[in-house]
């Protein structure tokens, strides 16, 4: 059970600004569907930031290239710990709390909105 908690503590922490890096340009680039496509328009910070996000590269004027490939093997880890760490923490929920059922309550409803959602915007 130890392991578990410092496990999941540490691969949360290490990669959480990556993480965060991630949901927010993200929802940059949900929300705002209008935004610049090519790497020469990459004028403004957010933009760079959203083409690190798409590309795996940071635009600058002074690069000749970019690899990408340490870059992508980074987020491929973090995406693996990513699911490794909310593994632990669906598994530490369960040993944590008596009532197993809000457990799987709650991970019911973690599928069933976003489906839901999704039907819902759907237009006929």
């Amino acid at each position: 059970m130890r392991w578990l908690r410092r496990t999941h503590l540490h691969l949360g922490v290490f990669f959480a600004p990556l993480l965060v890096f991630f949901v927010l340009t993200g929802w940059h680039q949900t929300a705002n569907p209008d935004r610049r496509k090519g790497s020469q328009d990459s004028d403004d910070w957010i933009s760079r930031m959203n083409r690190v996000h798409v590309e795996q590269y940071y635009p600058t004027r002074s690069a000749e290239g970019y690899s990408t490939k340490a870059f992508s093997a980074l987020v491929a880890v973090m995406s693996i710990a990513l699911v490794a760490t909310v593994l632990l923490g669906v598994a530490l929920a369960f040993r944590m709390l008596k009532a197993k059922w809000a457990v799987w309550l709650s991970l019911g409803l973690g599928v069933a909105v976003p489906m839901l959602t999704l039907w819902l915007g759907q237009k006929h």
